[in-house]
């Protein structure tokens, strides 16, 4: 987590130039349609999908629900929660930038309210809840399912690019949103919500 949120302070410096690169060369093809798709790892809707799947499927049934929805949503939420104390302009809003400085135009907005309303989503940049809730739950994945780790991390990994890809995040917005999806997870696991895991029979 430090190491993500060290990184995603590294990263302002070449925030501004990650987001012109993306806009000016577009991913081609299949990986272009990989990336898009990638987002159902990312949005509410399809990761709630993804949890009910994994409850129908896994002998545990409902057990396996909390120790995925609460990494998950708890990290979007708290993404989110933060959105209410910084805003930051969205690459597609910021065009005519020339300093990632700028790209930040305020504290607190929910106390301005007429500027939220004239910029709205635009302001919402830092950090990105969908990073932030996709490794949360692929924490949350990994913790019931280990053997799937990897996989699970390239999952979330593809959904980070995807907010970079679509230009709605910088490379330091979705670096945050991991860094606290890292610590919304571990929050979890310390306080083993992931106890549902397998029994040592299952295991075996």
């Amino acid at each position: 987590m430090l190491l993500l949120a060290g990184l995603s302070a590294a990263a302002l410096s070449v925030d501004l130039a990650v987001a012109q690169l993306v806009s000016q060369r577009a991913l081609a093809g299949e990986l272009r349609r990989l990336v898009r798709l990638s987002e159902v790892f990312a949005w509410g809707g399809s990761v709630a999908l993804i949890i009910l799947t994994a409850a129908v499927l896994d002998a545990r049934r409902w057990r396996v629900l909390l120790p995925l929805a609460v990494p998950a949503f708890g990290a979007g939420l708290l993404a989110d929660g933060v959105k209410l104390f910084i805003a930051r302009l969205r690459p597609s809003a910021a065009t005519e930038i020339e300093t990632f400085q700028a790209t930040f135009v305020g504290w607190l907005p929910m106390l301005h309210r007429d500027a939220a309303r004239a910029h709205g989503h635009a302001i919402e940049s830092f950090p990105s809840a969908h990073s932030a809730t996709a490794v949360g739950l692929a924490i949350g994945l990994s913790a019931l399912y280990p053997r799937g780790r990897w996989l699970f991390a390239l999952f979330a990994l593809l959904a980070m690019t995807q907010r970079i890809e679509a230009q709605a995040h910088y490379l330091s917005d979705v670096l945050a949103g991991a860094a606290i999806g890292c610590l919304v997870g571990a929050a979890c696991f310390r306080l083993q919500l992931a106890g549902c895991g397998p029994t040592q029979a299952e295991v075996n």
